[in-house]
């Protein structure tokens, strides 16, 4: 009797119609299996995003040296980073205000305005003539794109709890594969009237823009998800607060027995987000880990790109394509097959932790692997290449889960607003600083103390260990621990 009370209660009480966000959480009662489709849209929408913000690095070099700024080849480096963290400072200026609108306004409108802005912005900036139009496009790609919070929380609300780590593996995964498979893009359609003159004449469109065409394809594919995204669910709940609140399983019950101290429940769901340390704690430790991420990013195609009496390669954009192309693959299979996996046995904090710990000795490897040639030098970079970048969004998905464990569904957007403001403010710094610091250690070949890039991987891995570090308690909290 109390079973079939419990499941009236459930089915009657809990659900309001005209909802958008309680005919969700229906349609995850009646959910059977892994949610293919759910977890599908949310790493299209992502990747569509997330493809054009690195897209550039692979060219950016060459970019820089087209536009004639640069005084001398150690100077590029430099301006490349004032670049490349442009898109990065205008999501920090608006992620909160877009994470705010989507609490209050739904999830699938912000979704639309920012897969629509890709297909904008992305293509402006494929026709850029100068040093400022490149950096003016970016930025307003950057401030008008406010996606990346509002899919997390909507990866947590259209599939049912047991499969929201897959629902945030798909966020981070697309994210990954987007910024190697971007850069893959970049390499290998950058300058096509050079690599391709049968095809691309010198005094064609493409031959006038050598950058435009990468960021049509991708441009046109973000126009593609934007159409797709009207046909999309919302999952935010539009229903009058004073009424039960919809729950996705049998917890809906025990909130309604708590509903006569509906006050003190409703004063605990808006409290301030500030003072919710295990999300404050887990968005700075993830603004550490992005921040080295994003200057990494940017350092790996300098480096490569350069020539070898700098330490660099002396890579083309093609080559560098490849090499980002095979982590692409290599990440997709990882985060798709194997990381809700291991997560599920180690968790989110000791899996950040201990991957964070192997990233050091690895990024160190990197200056010894310049001196290799040949089959050898292409084998040894693919793989620590692609061991970092698995790594890298590994950490990240896991500081995703912990970030979205800390609120209520009336708060994740703001949260995840929050987070990607102050995230957005470390990838602004990392590529400007990872610039910066770049141009600087190319100068100093013959220097006693950490010569050429021995410096910048030094920086790169004192950022990691700090990250890592602020994993342990007592700064970094699960609030699984506290209820």
């Amino acid at each position: 009797m109390a079973e079939e009370y419990a499941e009236s209660l459930l089915q009657k009480d809990s659900y309001f119609e005209g909802c958008p966000g309680c005919k969700v959480d229906q349609q995850k009662e009646l959910q059977r299996g892994v949610p293919i489709k759910q977890v599908f849209i949310i790493w299209i929408i992502v990747l569509s995003t997330a493809l054009a913000i690195s897209s550039l690095f692979p060219f950016l070099y060459f970019m820089i040296r087209g536009f004639h700024i640069a005084k001398r080849e150690e100077d590029i480096g430099y301006y490349a980073g004032f670049v490349g963290s442009s898109y990065m400072l205008g999501r920090a200026l608006t992620s909160t205000l877009w994470g705010t609108f989507s609490d209050r306004y739904g999830r699938k409108p912000v979704i639309i305005i920012g897969s629509a802005t890709v297909a904008v912005f992305n293509t402006l900036f494929g026709f850029s003539v100068n040093f400022w139009m490149a950096i003016s496009s970016r930025f307003l790609l950057g401030c008008l794109n406010g996606l990346l919070g509002p899919i997390k929380a909507y990866a947590c609300e259209t599939v049912r709890e047991e499969y929201q780590s897959l629902a945030l593996s798909a966020v981070s995964t697309a994210w990954g594969t987007g910024l190697i498979i971007g850069p893959a893009l970049g390499g290998y359609l950058a300058q096509p009237a050079e690599k391709f003159p049968g095809i691309f004449a010198s005094d064609s469109l493409f031959g006038r823009f050598p950058y435009l065409l990468p960021c049509l394809i991708i441009s046109v594919f973000a126009a593609i998800v934007t159409i797709y995204c009207f046909w999309i669910p919302e999952s935010l709940h539009t229903h009058n607060s004073e009424k039960v609140p919809t729950r996705g399983s049998y917890d809906a019950l025990e909130v309604a027995t708590q509903w006569s101290d509906g006050k003190e429940t409703n004063t605990t769901s808006k409290k301030s987000l500030v003072k919710n340390w295990p999300l404050m704690s887990s968005i700075i430790v993830y603004c550490i880990f992005s921040l080295h991420d994003m200057a990494y990013s940017e350092i790996f195609s300098l480096w490569a790109e350069s020539p070898k009496r700098l330490g660099g390669l002396s890579y083309t954009t093609e080559d560098v394509g490849t090499i980002l192309a095979v982590s692409g693959v290599g990440l997709l299979i990882f985060q798709s097959l194997l990381y809700p996996v291991v997560e599920r046995i180690m968790g989110p904090i000791m899996l950040s932790r201990i991957l964070g710990i192997i990233s050091v000795p690895l990024l160190t490897s990197y200056h010894f692997i310049a001196m290799l040639s040949g089959v050898a030098l292409f084998v040894a970079l693919n793989c620590v290449s692609l061991l970092k970048n698995v790594f890298s969004i590994s950490i990240v998905t896991g500081l995703f889960i912990l970030q979205n464990r800390a609120v209520d569904q009336d708060q994740r957007g703001a949260a995840n607003g929050i987070a990607m403001t102050w995230m957005s403010l470390a990838k602004a710094i990392g590529p400007a600083s990872a610039g910066i610091l770049f141009s600087w250690a190319e100068k100093r070949q013959n220097a006693s103390f950490l010569p050429g890039d021995l410096m910048v991987f030094f920086v790169l891995n004192v950022i990691e260990v700090v990250a890592v570090l602020l994993t342990f308690r007592p700064f970094l909290v699960d609030s699984q621990y506290l209820i």
